[in-house]
């Protein structure tokens, strides 16, 4: 919605003539000015349009106006929408004090100030308009970033998959070559044969560690056996490089999962036990995943280190050395319609995520 657009105001009275009123004041906004006749009509407009500003009358037959006002709060679309309260009659604080309870933005009593009910209905309305222009952008920006995080992970397959494939067998032919100069080293000078001793161990440790790094950028068991395994055997790879000692608790009753959420688990996990290996001086960690009694999978990871600020824990944006990976873990379980909770503490940190098993399908199933 641009800044010019207009929106919707839904003016409600029983009787025709205050109608054409309200219609002559606020005619100069220049916004769309719907009419209802009773409170009825009005919820049925409500439902078939979107409405920034309901100006209404406290005195209207069948349902007044603060019954009107109830059943509108009810219902989840409309719990923001501004309503103003015009009354000739219920003047009283008591009645203000109903109005408001009611989830009136404002109460105006009769005669009508024509520049005063301009002036309202146009702050209400701009605020409407730059409400929907801040969640345009909003839906914007997490579309792109769902695109971005999308990017990196096919770019991670892609840069895995050249470790290994090309990177990997130029290894492999190097470290054959190299087998071939051994068989004759007994024609070799002796400084010369421990440079190619030392070789043969150079070109191990470079497999091994291009393996590594393969395997941490996309780790071929997730697409080979799934999540569990991956999760596992990632875990106790951790587990061996870091000195970290890590539990796992995986429950059996998940079966493969759709890659996009196969992903996401596994970089949210990953993420976490870098982290407790980076910053929370943790020996231990944790990490358990088990579908929940209320249609949710719930995976977790705990520490038991110095735990997290407090700024970190509820921006999502670590102080001292978490970087992003925080806000990319929300991230990727937002898009996948679950949640992430951070439990934080001087005895550790417990990062939950639930997930939707509406979203989370198993394609074995």
């Amino acid at each position: 919605m641009n800044e010019r657009e207009n929106v919707n105001i839904l003016m409600v009275d029983d009787q025709p003539g205050k109608l054409l009123s309200y219609e002559a004041i606020l005619g100069d906004l220049g916004e769309n000015l719907i009419k209802a006749h009773s409170a009825r009509e009005a919820l049925d407009l409500l439902l078939k349009n979107e409405i920034a500003v309901v100006l209404m009358d406290v005195s209207m037959p069948e349902l007044d106006g603060f019954e009107l006002a109830d059943m509108i709060r009810q219902h989840p679309r409309f719990q923001e929408t501004a309503i103003i309260f015009i009354s000739a009659v219920h003047l009283s604080d008591l009645d203000r004090l109903k109005a408001y309870q009611r989830g009136a933005v404002d109460y105006i009593s009769v005669p009508i100030v024509p520049e005063l009910l301009r002036a309202k209905v146009s702050v209400f309305a701009d605020l409407h308009r730059k409400t929907r222009q801040m969640e345009l952008l909003n839906r914007e920006l997490r579309s792109l970033s769902a695109r971005l995080i999308a990017t990196q992970d096919e770019e991670r397959r892609r840069i895995a998959r050249d470790l290994h494939d090309s990177v990997g067998q130029l290894v492999a032919a190097l470290s054959m070559n190299n087998g071939l100069i051994r068989t004759e080293e007994s024609k070799l000078k002796p400084t010369v044969a421990g440079a190619v001793r030392q070789n043969s161990e150079l070109l191990e440790q470079l497999s091994r560690e291009i393996r590594t790094l393969s395997h941490l950028l996309h780790p071929p068991l997730l697409d080979e056996v799934g999540l569990l395994p991956a999760i596992r055997t990632f875990a106790e790879g951790f587990a061996e490089r870091s000195n970290v000692k890590v539990t796992i608790d995986l429950s059996p009753d998940i079966g493969r999962l759709p890659p996009n959420v196969e992903i996401s688990i596994f970089r949210i996990v990953q993420e976490c036990l870098t982290n407790i290996y980076r910053h929370s001086g943790s020996s231990t960690a944790g990490i358990k995943i088990w579908p929940a009694a209320d249609n949710q999978l719930i995976v977790q990871v705990r520490d038991e280190g110095k735990g997290m600020t407090v700024e970190s824990n509820q921006k999502g944006t670590a102080s001292k050395g978490h970087g992003m990976g925080l806000s990319g873990m929300r991230e990727r379980v937002r898009e996948l319609g679950g949640k992430l909770e951070v439990h934080s503490n001087g005895a550790g940190t417990s990062i939950i995520a639930a997930l939707p098993l509406v979203a989370v399908v198993s394609v074995g199933a």
